[in-house]
């Protein structure tokens, strides 16, 4: 009877193990989609719970017309789009490091582009391939997770920002649930940040006027700063 339980142990564990490796492939897409299953999940970022996360987000700032904005690690593009018609007289930047973010992006915002309004890169948050002062407005949605070195990444937001202008960060995990633990051990690299954390790296990383908004319900979060 003990080998029958230790070898039905034995199973479980390895299909633990197993169904584990394979979730954690899945959602390693959040951090770099690549492939079928990145292809997946960047249509999935463009719609459903993120589509409301960012219109709260989003609902914080107020942007003028003409404005110039970068979205960061834009994902499968749809927040350029939301962008895009925030500023009918500007122009919105995309980048992000995965390929087939940037494909999908491009897709999505072919018309703006064509038109000139839009343009999206690959590259790194950590290395904006953008000259200093050139934007009003950075945008982050659901990405500062998986930024190396985020007091040198979001130095480089405030390079990039004209003085004046805004880093709006918005996160679907605001770090006081305790789900955060699951994920991070699901997804290689991710972080998630209290409103306290990104409060003091934005802080340390020059920007002022920080302010944090909190969707109780949801636990999303939202933290604006001032360049």
């Amino acid at each position: 009877m003990g080998y029958f339980c230790n070898g039905i142990q034995d199973c479980y564990n390895n299909d633990k193990t197993l169904i584990m490796g394979i979730l954690g492939k899945f959602f390693s897409n959040t951090r770099k989609p690549e492939g079928f299953f990145g292809r997946m999940m960047v249509n999935g970022m463009n719609g459903g719970g993120h589509a409301r996360m960012a219109l709260w987000g989003l609902s914080h700032i107020t942007i003028s017309e003409d404005a110039r904005v970068l979205d960061v690690g834009c994902g499968g593009g749809a927040n350029i789009a939301r962008l895009l018609q925030r500023v009918p007289q500007g122009r919105v930047q995309g980048i992000d490091y995965s390929p087939v973010s940037v494909a999908k992006s491009r897709q999505v915002n072919a018309r703006a582009i064509a038109a000139g309004r839009c343009e999206v890169r690959e590259g790194s948050a950590a290395a904006l391939p953008y000259g200093d002062t050139e934007f009003d407005l950075v945008t982050a949605f659901e990405t500062v997770y998986f930024w190396p070195c985020i007091e040198d990444c979001f130095r480089g937001v405030r390079r990039v920002l004209k003085e004046g202008g805004r880093f709006l960060v918005v996160n679907e995990d605001d770090g006081l649930t305790g789900n955060n633990a699951k994920w991070e051990k699901i997804i290689d690299g991710m972080h998630t940040y209290t409103p306290d954390e990104l409060r003091t790296h934005l802080a340390a990383a020059g920007f002022r006027d920080i302010a944090v908004h909190l969707d109780d319900h949801c636990h999303w979060l939202c933290v604006e700063a001032t360049k």
